[in-house]
């Protein structure tokens, strides 16, 4: 990703930046990220949006995790993985423990498999590598905002063929850092016995286009875009295959379908 070349003592600090009614509508977003300039780079590209306003930074996980509990109104955090202090794996950690509901974004030069597994170990609902177009960023955060599972092309690919039992996690990956969820799903030491062993309520013909577009990882809006449908119709149709297959996230919802043989990988 594309930086500015400036540079500012703003910076310096991870001090609160200003909002004013017109952005109440914004995305409240933390930004975590240590190197100075891309912090600047990234910060321009959220300003830059109609609908993303950054109202803290900071360049160490300790502070992220801090700045979390002085800003509830925060939606979002984008955080970096390879922070001084904390690393961001153990600041999402804690910051998952704490506030559950809060949206945390992934945002690294590094697509090791380790570190993707890791971070959804520790409960990151997105992960978006920086080399990612400033549109494809916005649109990764709109999506996790909205509520959906964000993962960059290359990221998707690795967790699918995890899913389809064509890779393992790398050993050690989440030592004593994993809560034992990845995505909302078990799948370190306990596995996912609890996904249904059957299923009951066959799907719609519609519901299994929609249903092949969530193990490939789309978003509702995509979904709605490739079918030629609205969002909230998309949206209501991921509603109905959760309750079918009877399952709490897509992401349970796309593994329980490749192991159904509902969808070929």
């Amino acid at each position: 990703m594309s930086v500015s070349s400036s540079s500012s003592s703003f910076f310096n600090n991870p001090t609160p930046n200003t909002t004013s009614a017109s952005t109440s509508t914004k995305i409240p977003i933390i930004l975590v990220e240590d190197h100075q300039m891309t912090r600047l780079g990234l910060r321009l590209i959220l300003e830059q949006s109609t609908d993303c306003q950054v109202i803290a930074e900071a360049e160490d996980g300790e502070t992220a995790i801090n700045l979390v509990d002085k800003y509830p109104n925060c939606q979002l955090v984008l955080m970096d993985i390879g922070l001084p202090e904390k690393d961001g794996i153990e600041a999402t950690q804690a910051i998952k423990a704490k506030r559950p509901d809060l949206k945390i974004m992934m945002l690294t030069s590094k697509d090791e498999e380790n570190n993707v597994f890791a971070a959804l170990g520790a409960g990151a609902d997105a992960y978006c590598l920086k080399g990612a177009s400033p549109e494809t960023l916005l649109a990764a955060i709109r999506s996790v905002a909205e509520g959906d599972v964000w993962f960059d092309r290359g990221i998707a690919k690795v967790v699918l063929q995890y899913f389809q039992g064509k890779t393992a996690i790398p050993a050690g990956t989440v030592a004593n850092k994993a809560t034992g969820a990845v995505v909302g799903l078990s799948v370190y030491g306990g596995g996912d016995a609890h996904l249904p062993t059957t299923i009951d309520c066959p799907l719609t013909a519609r519901e299994m286009e929609v249903l092949r577009l969530i193990v490939d990882g789309h978003s509702n809006a995509q979904i709605a875009d490739v079918l030629v449908i609205t969002k909230a119709t998309a949206k209501a149709h991921v509603h109905s295959i959760l309750q079918k297959l009877c399952v709490d996230d897509r992401t349970q919802a796309a593994v329980l379908a490749m192991r159904q043989g509902l969808v070929k990988g």
